[in-house]
């Protein structure tokens, strides 16, 4: 594309090089632009009718857009400029926008992405499940999505989405209030295959009967956080240690149902668990894996 011809606003130097006469797509877009926060992209299309079409050109072709970088708060209408000629974006980031995001506003930039591979909406509570549906419906390559305080995201949600979404490896599904086993039984049976993170925190509805579940048909699961679920206990613990290979950590502080007798066989296998082993068992598994008895003044 070439740059539009613009008045300087002032004599240029014989032999002198703008910026603007870079070539753009060569030169500006690929090696200039794509090192420039996108902060201060903002303030750059400010300067002239010529920095703004740039902007916009490279906003265009962007394959990944955290809000974030914008600053902790974004407008409605910065946003819908910032993405409305957005088609090809692979990762999308809207947290800062969770006080207002609402269907009317995320629906048409999900139908104009469908390569999108990684969504993140946590507490992102103005949304609804019509745009649950058009994430799934409309984007079949997504891996990874953040849901995290997001009160609206009920069974009937969660089956749309393990329907849908046949590639999902990581699913964050922290305070999701209204989901209960029958619909976490149903994600790990559509989708348990492929699934190698998942959070379940901070959900008293959520108990063994889904982690058995999930254990059963998720032999890839490398990561499961279920922080504060009070009804999951040592069974789902001793079902994850037989049918889950590749876990790698868990969470399961404020679980007060599970006990340390099935979390055992997870630590030997070097599984990353954040309650602390009591002293003295820490001791008897040390000797287990190391194969001595160290010398510790129990008495200090």
């Amino acid at each position: 594309m070439e740059p539009p011809m613009e008045p300087s606003g002032g004599e240029q130097e014989p032999g002198a090089v703008r910026l603007l006469d870079l070539p753009w797509e060569d030169v500006l877009l690929p090696h200039v632009l794509i090192r420039v926060p996108l902060r201060q992209l903002l303030r750059l299309q400010r300067v002239s009718r010529a920095f703004r079409a740039l902007v916009q050109l490279h906003l265009a072709g962007l394959r990944r857009f955290d809000a974030a970088q914008v600053g902790p708060q974004i407008p409605r209408a910065a946003l819908a400029r910032l993405l409305r000629d957005a088609e090809g974006l692979q990762e999308l980031a809207l947290a800062p926008c969770h006080e207002w995001l609402s269907d009317e506003d995320l629906v048409p930039v999900l139908a104009r992405n469908p390569q999108l591979r990684s969504v993140a909406l946590a507490g992102c509570g103005q949304l609804s499940r019509r745009a649950l549906g058009a994430l799934a419906e409309g984007c079949p390559r997504l891996q990874r999505l953040s849901l995290a305080h997001c009160d609206w995201v009920d069974g009937l949600a969660l089956r749309g989405l393990a329907d849908r979404c046949p590639a999902l490896e990581e699913l964050d599904l922290t305070a999701c209030r209204q989901l209960k086993d029958e619909a976490i039984v149903y994600l790990a049976q559509r989708r348990g295959a492929g699934l190698r993170s998942l959070s379940l925190a901070v959900n008293a509805n959520v108990g063994d009967a889904a982690v058995q579940e999930l254990a059963r048909h998720c032999p890839q699961l490398e990561h499961l956080d279920l922080t504060g679920c009070l009804r999951v206990g040592s069974d789902g613990v001793r079902t994850l240690a037989e049918y889950c290979p590749a876990l790698r950590s868990l969470r399961v502080r404020h679980c007060h149902h599970v006990a340390e007798p099935s979390l055992s066989r997870l630590r030997k296998r070097g599984v990353d668990i954040d309650v602390e082993l009591p002293l003295h068992q820490a001791l008897v598994l040390l000797q287990d894996m190391a194969g001595f008895a160290p010398f510790v003044n129990l008495q200090v």
